[in-house]
């Protein structure tokens, strides 16, 4: 095999890195001086890094609770550095990680972590190579914000963002992208239209709905088991430049779940969210809508409200920018950045109810959750339509509707101890779900077993395991998720 000498030490993001040329198949380490036994590595556009501190970097994640520290970090220079580095790892049986970044949110349990094997620096990729009317074909370690910043001049958005729009596009696809627009177009990964994909067999493969549909399929919310998604066409519509935000407060939580259920079923709304929320008499629950317009073309306030059954006076109107109102948690994120909070521990749970349990399951998780144990973190409490969803593995509750009900929380103080203990607590909450006909959102943490994983992807599951053996035959891809 041939190799090409790269210098040994190189400046990266300003820290003093160490690249390699060389792989030991028998110590399982590498080299930049050649040595008894070393095989070359591929030519490489980029760099693999196995410095201390990137390697170190590499294993965190959003989370701050699960540390897998790497062998080496690829930072690739094309895609077909990564098509090089799955071939080689598969020939010589290490696992692969492609992480979209380090730190995002989508990543809490170290799902995208690798124990002694290859992470990729998907972030090094993120490039915008083509905008036209209807879509957007982009570099997979692109964020979401970004994005945003080059279509909202020409009046585009895609249909659905997170709520935090600072994760990279291949990230919220590997595990499906929802917010508060999730009702009416589905989850992001219904909004894909094609993909090109690194499968596990380091092959290089284009897919959409009319093309290699299986792996298309497989990959949407497919939890980087199948391949490594590099580039991703994302559809775009149009958005008038401005948001209205509404917000109202309700005491009783079946009237606030039922004016959501109107409210998706009526399409009144553009954006329909909302929040437990902490009040000095208790928990209480807020009601998050959100119209677009253009001025001169203001919402008419007292249609879109009729008939809801919010406390009288608590109602707050206010407007924005698109941009502003998609970009809205970059100022909280900032402020939890300045006082370090951002870095404490945050065992996250996220789960879809189906809708006719959603109040006694709230109820239910609400009673066991002191507000202590949240760590002042956000409860996400929304519904959204089952019929948008496309995506195979993207597991939901049946039914027409069902609810996303998140436990954001962070662990104060930010011991292991507390963090492991909120990670049990998630789980109990889990197997509670699961009683209930709900699905968990696979991006938090929770400590899954194999036959939690068999439960979570039912009645697909033989489905996944097929897509598994075609895509990734050696088990070469994501071993952090813990399924295989």
């Amino acid at each position: 095999m041939s190799s090409r000498v790269l210098p040994r030490r190189t400046v990266l993001q300003g820290a003093l890195v160490t690249t390699v040329t060389l792989f030991n198949p028998v110590s399982r380490g590498w080299a930049s001086t050649p040595e008894p036994g070393a095989i070359g590595l591929p030519p490489l556009d980029g760099q693999l890094l196995t410095d201390a501190a990137t390697r170190t970097r590499a294993a965190e994640d959003f989370g701050h609770i699960v540390h897998r520290t790497p062998w080496a970090v690829l930072v690739p220079g094309s895609v077909q550095d990564i098509v090089k580095m799955v071939r080689f790892a598969r020939r010589h049986g290490l696992k692969v990680a492609g992480a979209r970044g380090i730190g995002e949110s989508h990543s809490s349990q170290g799902q995208s972590q690798v124990e002694a094997g290859v992470v990729i620096d998907m972030s090094a990729l993120s490039s915008i190579h083509e905008i036209d009317a209807t879509s957007a074909w982009v570099d997979a370690g692109l964020r979401w914000k970004h994005l945003l910043e080059a279509t909202l001049p020409l009046g585009k958005s895609p249909p659905t963002l997170t709520d935090y729009i600072d994760l990279s596009i291949g990230g919220t696809l590997s595990v499906g992208g929802i917010g508060g627009q999730t009702f009416r177009w589905g989850l992001q990964v219904d909004n894909v239209l094609e993909m090109d994909v690194v499968t596990g067999r380091g092959e290089l493969v284009r897919c959409s709905r009319f093309r290699n549909r299986p792996l298309f399929d497989a990959v949407r919310a497919g939890l980087g088991q199948f391949g490594i998604i590099v580039r991703a066409r994302v559809r775009l519509v149009d958005v008038p430049p401005r948001a209205r935000m509404y917000h109202a407060m309700y005491q009783d939580l079946r009237l606030f779940l039922s004016d959501q259920k109107k409210l998706i079923a009526e399409g009144r709304f553009d954006y329909v969210e909302g929040f437990v929320v902490s009040t000095d008499s208790g928990r209480a629950y807020q009601l998050e809508v959100v119209k677009y317009f253009a001025p001169g073309s203001e919402p008419d306030d007292a249609r879109l409200l009729a008939g809801l059954s919010f406390e009288p006076g608590t109602l707050q109107v206010t407007d924005s920018s698109y941009f502003d109102f998609a970009n809205r948690l970059a100022p909280v994120v900032e402020f939890l950045q300045s006082i370090g909070v951002w870095e404490f521990p945050h065992p996250w749970l996220d789960s879809f109810v189906p809708e006719p349990a959603t109040a006694s399951f709230v109820e239910q998780v609400l009673a066991q959750t002191p507000e202590s144990e949240m760590g002042q973190g956000p409860i996400l409490l929304y519904p959204f339509h089952l019929e948008r969803l496309t995506a195979p593995f993207a597991r939901v509750p049946t039914g027409r509707d069902a609810f996303l009900f998140s436990l954001l929380r962070t662990a104060i103080p930010p011991t292991p101890e507390h963090a492991a203990a909120l990670v049990a607590k998630n789980h109990a909450i889990l197997d509670q779900l699961t009683c209930v006909g709900g699905k968990r959102y696979p991006v938090g943490s929770v400590q899954m077993s194999a036959a939690d994983w068999r439960e979570h992807f039912q009645p697909f599951w033989e489905r996944f395991k097929h897509a598994k053996r075609a895509f990734d035959p050696d088990n070469v891809l994501t071993p952090g998720q813990g399924i295989f």
